[in-house]
């Protein structure tokens, strides 16, 4: 089966970890696909600090070193925009660490597990 992997991150360095994972499921075979995305709220800035401006490089690096596409966007609507990439890539598998609010109804990972129903899951 095609896979089409979509890794959601954020800036920190811990999310390599993530990218790796989603790289050993897309790596199954040869046609999958993977993809990086990383959302900004248009209200935050983009960028906190230089230790920031680092972690995007090394985003940039880890992603390069696993053959993916990095997708970087500033939204209104996190949730609305990682929903509608993932619809416009036809994307089969979601990789992202998990929500610190363990409320499914209220947090993160609820909301877009809602909106993607069709789709694995990986946390």
């Amino acid at each position: 089966m095609h896979k089409n992997v979509l890794v959601c991150v954020t800036q920190q360095k811990t999310c390599e970890n993530l990218i790796r994972a989603g790289a050993r499921i897309s790596s199954e075979n040869e046609d999958n696909s993977l993809f990086v995305i990383h959302v900004v709220n248009e209200k935050d800035k983009l960028l906190y600090s230089l230790s920031d401006g680092d972690a995007l490089e090394y985003l940039f690096k880890i992603t390069k070193d696993v053959g993916a596409d990095l997708i970087v966007k500033r939204s209104k609507d996190v949730i609305k925009s990682i929903v509608e990439f993932a619809e416009e890539k036809e994307i089969t598998h979601i990789v992202l660490g998990s929500s610190q609010d363990q409320d499914a109804s209220k947090n993160f990972v609820g909301k877009l597990q809602r909106k993607l129903p069709d789709r694995e899951f990986i946390i």
